[in-house]
């Protein structure tokens, strides 16, 4: 029998009930608890915003520049990321387990870049993505390739299977060489992506329109990196899409090819955290490269 004696009172029953508030994430406030808590793992509370870290290159690259050594060359900055893009076989080789970054899986592969890249399939199973702790899986989205049809049909089975589980689907909106990079295009591939239940779409930025872009799309855009750009460039970039309405950045090869890493990182995280301007984030990459030289 349990131990009643010098058991207090309860009686803190009154004042008014409280409310957990606003989900701070755009168009997930009908979720589940378990996909909103990791959503929350990538997006900050007090800005709603993320910068994460896509190393995931090499599942159609191999080691790239830069990704030569993940446990020397990218393992380092993680810390300083809000949440970080790679396979499941970087995460289990080269990432270490205490890491508080949310976890966002490459789920879809297949060919190399020696073949037709729209080729893709799920690539991971929505258990080993559980078991691995994922806040959100990855998936491109061919909109006007041959292949459409079936990246489309795998981003849905991805949703479902995320749904089941309450980890969230990041639809990447992949552009062929030969595709129009223009605001209509990135309105109707955003728009799919969302609509077939994405929580989050990566796309491009473009400087004409990009905010009807933003507007349209009603789950948070984070707006992809891209080819390596000089410094103040790739920040400017970053400081005109957070002003446009993205909800973050996932940069790649601006900050892993950069000569300096982690002063870049930092710079990108004022610009999207602190709404820095580019030439102050310059200054601030410029003075911590300094000061690890």
């Amino acid at each position: 029998m349990a131990d009643t004696d010098g058991l207090l009172e309860a009686r803190d029953f009154t004042g008014p009930a409280a409310t957990a508030g606003a989900f701070h994430v755009k168009g997930a406030q009908a979720q589940d608890w378990g996909l909103q808590n990791r959503l929350s793992r990538i997006f900050r509370r007090d800005t709603g915003r993320t910068v994460m870290l896509a190393f995931d290159h090499g599942y159609f690259l191999g080691p790239m520049a830069g990704l030569e050594r993940l446990d020397t060359g990218i393992a380092p900055l993680v810390p300083d990321a809000d949440a970080i893009m790679m396979t499941r076989g970087a995460l289990r080789t080269s990432i270490p387990p205490h890491t508080d970054a949310g976890i966002v899986l490459r789920a879809s592969g297949g060919p190399s870049v020696l073949r037709d890249l729209s080729d893709e399939h799920i690539a991971l199973d929505i258990e080993d993505a559980v078991r691995l702790n994922a806040a959100a899986l990855a998936i491109q989205v061919f909109i006007g390739s041959e292949n459409e049809s079936r990246s489309v049909r795998n981003l849905a089975a991805l949703v479902d299977a995320g749904q089941r589980h309450g980890v969230a689907v990041l639809g990447v909106t992949a552009v062929g060489k030969d595709m129009v990079r223009d605001a209509r295009y990135f309105r109707l591939a955003t728009r799919i992506s969302a609509e077939m239940g994405a929580h989050v779409v990566k796309t491009y930025y473009v400087e004409e329109g990009f905010e009807t872009v933003t507007a349209s799309c009603p789950v948070p855009i984070i707006v992809a990196g891209g080819k390596k750009l000089p410094e103040l460039d790739a920040l400017t970039m970053a400081h005109r899409s957070i002003q446009e309405g993205a909800a973050g950045v996932d940069m790649g090869r601006n900050i892993f090819q950069s000569e300096h890493p982690a002063a870049m990182l930092a710079a990108v995280r004022a610009v999207v955290h602190d709404d820095a301007k580019p030439e102050e984030a310059y200054e601030l990459f410029r003075d911590r490269a300094a000061a690890s030289a």
